[in-house]
């Protein structure tokens, strides 16, 4: 299963490199870890990196609180299975701090408040690499992102202020007190993810197939109902709906998408057919015109 993969695909092959650098020249990598589907490639690439051996860094999952319950349970099942070393941190203990603010209302949701207790986290640690899953053609300020994106010792990423890579020639020094985010996918489409893990017959969470959900609509969204967390106006009706999700992240900002595709094949039919980014379910890039670019620059990841 994790046997060495060159010829065979280019990306992968792209991805096992990034990896294998970032062990190289970093003394404390984290691999950040959601229970996405992104994530959840990364893993099994880092599997095949670095086999026989196992994955060299250990997994962090910055926990909102408003995760969906599916995910966790198969974030928590995944590290089991393969033995792997899992550091949670909690935005509540943020918000207990007096550190971040709960937002409240019709928009209210956890997911920026995670910049805070991310780089809390990295502090604690000493971690001088953070890997994480985002691409490129998630979000137009995904894209101005190095695969080796360096982050001052305030944690935040100026976009203009970033170093050239020419080819495969990867710089990881850094100065005291910064530290890197790496993108290993980062020219990865959604179809090449879900591509890799039709091909790989990688297990996900059962929220990423058509399911039937309570739910009701906002804004042309379809949104869960199966929780406290989303809040609700009581002239919006729930019904159950079909759907699926096809990003996994805070309750309070991630939709559904009507769809009848129950396993990997019909998903990967359903991404070919569509002309809606995943991101286009995800109510916090919508805020304004900048609302990724500016949480990246406070240090979000």
């Amino acid at each position: 299963m994790h046997k060495n993969t060159l010829d065979i695909n280019p990306l992968e092959n792209e991805a096992i490199y990034i990896l294998r650098e970032v062990a190289a020249q970093f003394e404390k990598p984290v691999l950040l870890f959601s229970g996405g589907k992104d994530s959840i490639t990364l893993v099994r690439l880092a599997q095949k990196a670095f086999y026989p051996a196992k994955i060299p860094f250990p997994l962090m999952h910055i926990d909102t609180g408003h995760n969906f319950p599916e995910t966790i349970a198969f974030r928590d099942k995944l590290v089991k299975e393969l033995g792997l070393e899992l550091i949670v941190r909690d935005v509540q203990d943020s918000i207990n701090q007096g550190k971040v603010k709960e937002e409240v209302g019709k928009y209210s949701s956890r997911n920026a408040l995670q910049t805070t207790t991310l780089l809390d986290a990295i502090e604690e640690f000493k971690f001088d690499a953070c890997i994480g899953g985002a691409r490129r053609d998630e979000e137009k300020a995904r894209a101005k992102e190095r695969i080796f994106s360096v982050r001052d010792d305030f944690g935040q990423w100026d976009e203009k202020n970033q170093r050239p890579e020419l080819f495969d020639m990867l710089n990881g020094q850094i100065e005291l007190g910064q530290n890197v985010r790496v993108f290993p996918i980062s020219n990865w489409t959604e179809l090449d993810v879900w591509s890799y893990i039709q091909k790989e017959d990688i297990e996900i969470p059962s929220i990423y197939f058509a399911h039937l959900r309570k739910t009701f609509l906002r804004d042309g969204l379809i949104w869960s109902n199966d929780d406290e967390i989303v809040y609700r106006d009581v002239d919006e009706t729930v019904e159950e709906r079909l759907v699926r999700f096809r990003t996994v992240g805070d309750m309070s900002c991630t939709a559904a998408v009507l769809s009848g595709a129950s396993d990997i094949d019909t998903v990967v039919q359903e991404i070919k057919e569509s002309t809606i980014s995943e991101r286009g379910a995800r109510i916090d890039d919508k805020r304004s015109e900048a609302a990724m670019e500016k949480r990246k620059q406070q240090g979000y990841f």
